[in-house]
């Protein structure tokens, strides 16, 4: 959607600066996580740890469901986040086949230091954009998010 001023056609090259960008973006942030969090945690292991820290313990069926991945997936991605000690699994009182999953403390650490690091992330901003350039980069971050969520993929999900 455009309002008035805007153009929705793009000059060319701009397409091309876009995609750059959001690379290099995408590479910054990466980098930094992966310097804050050297336990080599995948976007989708960190979402588990993640729901696990918002929700509490949970299955592994629930959190496939959730995270919309199969349970096969789901298995492989808790079976190395145990082996990294970060999160651990028990029976169930009634049923010793379903196990339930909760973050151990050095989970509760990983987490912790990914926070930081998104903590000095947003200082970096803070210091390199005035306070209006700061509302702007918030609000133009939440649109681009929101778009991206929204768009159909670009290619046939797989499931990793």
């Amino acid at each position: 959607m455009t309002t008035s001023g805007e153009s929705s056609v793009q000059r060319p090259g701009l397409r091309a600066e876009i995609e750059d960008t959001l690379a290099y973006l995408t590479c910054s942030l990466v980098a930094r996580r992966t310097r804050a969090t050297p336990e080599r945690v995948t976007w989708q292991q960190y979402d588990v740890l993640e729901l696990l820290r918002l929700r509490g313990p949970m299955t592994p069926s629930v959190l496939s469901e959730s995270l919309g991945v199969s349970r096969q997936t789901m298995s492989k991605a808790l079976r190395i986040l145990k082996d990294q000690e970060l999160v651990e699994q028990s029976a169930q009182s009634e049923d010793k086949r379903e196990q339930t999953t909760s973050i151990t403390l050095c989970g509760h650490q990983f987490l912790a230091r990914a926070a930081r690091g998104r903590r000095e992330n947003a200082r970096v901003v803070e210091d390199v954009l005035s306070a209006a350039e700061q509302a702007a980069f918030v609000e133009l971050c939440g649109k681009v998010a929101n778009a991206l969520n929204a768009a159909p993929p670009p290619f046939p999900l797989r499931d990793l």
